[in-house]
Parts: structure tokens; C-alpha cells; sequence
């Protein structure tokens, strides 16, 4: 029997070939498009989804169900001595919280973390939950290591359009009206679990600078100068990615800068043609 299972959600952007290769495992995310039912990365590619989302398909999304969650659980502890769960922040999804309440029939067999980040941060606890389990610590450890250093992270993202804000109720009719006239482009935020406004500025180029900044100063002030992780995101196209990946590094040359898609769950609210920057303080 193995010691410890390390399992997460589609919202960490993991998909089921990578999780394979890691040696974990991943619940699919639910999808409501026209009322049908989808699981991403299983009835769902993300080119399906940017089609869908693209042609204003009607999109939901949803948590995994407590039975298919607990289905996966039980099959897993039949192999494993405890589970350590991460699933998408708490302050995004009530999905965690449910988990949680799951978790209390399991007598400390399942370690449910809320560590509060979502999509390539997210995917960052992952990474460390593994190299904690090969240390050989329990999955009680693993929990208090990874909450503790939850809010060690943050995301800036901008959009390409302000059509998906003002549908999610995030910005009004007027302002978006108001923002497309003048080419305003919002930086958005998430840090300590929450989609918030960052800064509101004019055009593409002003909205890169503003992201990259913000990542600057939380690696020399949040982070004080300790090692971080800095990636790229995107819901826009590859090409775009790789020149936005190029911009990053020119900022951060002496970072290993990685580039991922952002997960479907963010490319909900914020629509094609988004990019990011994330920086994760490395765990001690």
C-alpha cells in the first residue's frame, strides 16, 4: 500500500496525461454550455471551450459532485494509506468547502488544503504537496506546510475584451461602453483566493508594464528578495504567449519563466485573449 495519494481539480490546469506522469491524480471540472454537461479535459478540450465561449454559448460552471468526489477517495484509500486533496481556492469556489466536510467522516485519512490559489499557482502546490510526500512527511504535515504558505502568491491578469466582465456582472453596461471607446484595460488581481481590480489602464502596452510591476514589487517587498517562481498565463493565442513569455523574461532574466494556459474556470470571467504573470515564493 502506497503511503500518501496527492490529488487536485482541473482548475489547477493539470491535465489527466500530465497528472499521469506525476503520479497523481485530478478531478474534472463540471461545465454547464447550453445545459449539457461537461468534464473538462475528459468531454472538454480547451479548444471546444474557446469555440464555445467565442460563439456566446450559454457557460456555467460548477463543483464536482460530492459522489463522484468521494467515489475517488474511497477507490484511492484502497491503495494508499491517507489522500492529501488540493482543490481550487475557497474564495472562488464553494467546492473546497464541501471537500472539507467530506473529509470529516475519514478520520484524518483525507487532509483537505485550502490554499487559496487557483489555475498555475495552484499547480504550484501541487508540485510542492509531491516533493513533501517523497520527503516522506504525512499528509497532516503537507497541510499545515502548504496553508501556511498559502497567500505566498499572486496572479495579474488583463483582458482583450471587456465583454466577459460585464457579462459576469464585474463591470456595468456603461462602464464597459466607456472602457472600449477609450481602449481602458483592466489588470485584475487574485492573491489571498479573490478575483479583485488591480488598475485600470489605457492599451496592451500600459497593461503589460502595470503587470510586470506588480510582480516586481512583490518579489523585492512581499517576498523580500527570496527565490520565487515567476510564470506566464494566457487564454490568448501560442503566438501571443511565446511574445508575452519574451517580454517576461526580458523583465525577469534570470528567472526560468514558465508559460501555461489559464485554467477554463478563469477563462469563464475574463473571455479569450487574456494574459498573465504569477509569482510563487518557492517553498522553504
Amino acid at each position: 500500500m502506497g503511503k500518501t495519494a496527492i490529488v487536485t481539480d482541473s482548475n489547477s490546469g493539470i491535465t489527466q496525461e500530465y497528472a499521469k506522469k506525476l503520479g497523481i491524480y485530478v478531478l474534472p471540472m463540471p461545465f454547464y454550455i447550453n445545459e449539457k454537461l461537461y468534464f473538462e479535459d475528459i468531454t472538454l478540450t480547451q479548444e471546444e471551450f474557446y469555440d464555445k465561449l467565442k460563439n456566446d454559448a450559454d457557460i456555467s460552471t460548477s463543483q464536482p459532485s460530492p459522489a463522484d468526489v468521494l467515489d475517488l477517495w474511497d477507490k484511492l484509500l484502497e491503495e494508499y494509506k491517507e489522500i492529501v486533496y488540493i482543490p481550487m481556492s475557497s474564495g472562488l469556489s464553494s467546492s473546497c468547502e464541501t471537500a472539507i466536510v467530506l473529509a470529516r467522516d475519514y478520520n484524518d485519512r483525507v487532509q483537505v488544503i485550502d490554499n487559496q490559489r487557483i489555475s498555475v499557482t495552484q499547480s504550484k502546490s501541487v508540485e510542492d504537496a509531491i516533493k513533501l510526500a517523497e520527503q516522506g512527511r504525512s499528509a497532516k504535515e503537507i497541510k499545515e506546510i502548504l496553508e501556511k504558505e498559502k497567500k505566498e502568491s499572486s496572479i495579474y491578469i488583463t483582458v482583450d475584451t471587456l465583454k466577459y466582465l460585464k457579462k459576469g456582472g464585474r463591470i456595468t453596461p456603461a462602464a464597459m461602453a466607456i472602457g472600449t471607446v477609450l481602449n481602458l484595460k483592466p489588470v485584475l488581481q487574485i492573491q489571498g483566493g479573490k478575483l479583485d481590480a488591480f488598475a485600470k489602464v489605457r492599451g496592451w502596452k500600459q497593461a503589460k508594464k502595470t503587470m510586470l510591476e506588480a510582480i516586481e514589487k512583490d518579489c523585492k517587498e512581499r517576498f523580500e528578495g527570496e527565490e520565487v517562481y515567476i510564470q506566464g498565463a494566457y487564454t490568448s493565442s501560442k503566438e501571443e504567449a511565446k511574445q508575452w513569455k519574451k517580454e517576461i523574461e526580458s523583465r525577469f532574466p534570470n528567472a526560468d519563466v514558465e508559460m501555461k494556459p489559464l485554467s477554463l474556470s478563469v477563462a469563464c470571467h475574463i473571455g479569450p485573449g487574456a494574459l498573465a504573470v504569477t509569482c510563487t515564493k518557492k517553498m522553504r
